[in-house]
């Protein structure tokens, strides 16, 4: 029970944090670095999570307890699926693919119906799939 009230309240912090972030009126610059902190934050360094392969970035979720992964994993695929806004070109289509992969992880192995999962997963799948932001 306490280790759920804990990702509860994680998950909750990083909802706040991450939308604080997007009503920013700061630059994108600024907003790009301070999304930078989040993922080191809540998931790992973003370095690695930009750079790495995703298997080694779904291999990388084993360090987190086995009730933990899922919640960081759908962390992950939020910070992705905004990072894909503020960037172009062949580095945002990269960033859609990561976080469509992720939120598809997360749908098919997690317990949680989400109706906003849902919806971002079909609007990476179309603007994938047309190319289009």
């Amino acid at each position: 029970m306490i280790e759920q009230d804990y990702i509860l309240r994680l998950m909750r912090e990083f909802f706040e944090a991450l939308e604080l972030l997007l009503r920013s009126r700061k630059s994108v610059e600024i907003k790009i670095e301070k999304l930078q902190q989040l993922y080191e934050q809540y998931v790992g360094p973003a370095d690695f999570y930009h750079a790495a392969p995703m298997e080694e970035v779904m291999a990388s979720f084993e360090r987190f307890k086995p009730e933990e992964r899922l919640y960081k994993m759908e962390m992950l695929a939020e910070l992705y699926f905004v990072d894909a806004d503020w960037h172009t070109g062949p580095a945002r289509d990269e960033l859609m693919q990561r976080a469509l992969t992720m939120f598809r992880f997360v749908d098919r192995h997690g317990k949680t119906y989400s109706m906003d999962r849902l919806k971002k997963i079909s609007q990476l799948e179309k603007q994938l799939a047309n190319g289009k932001p």
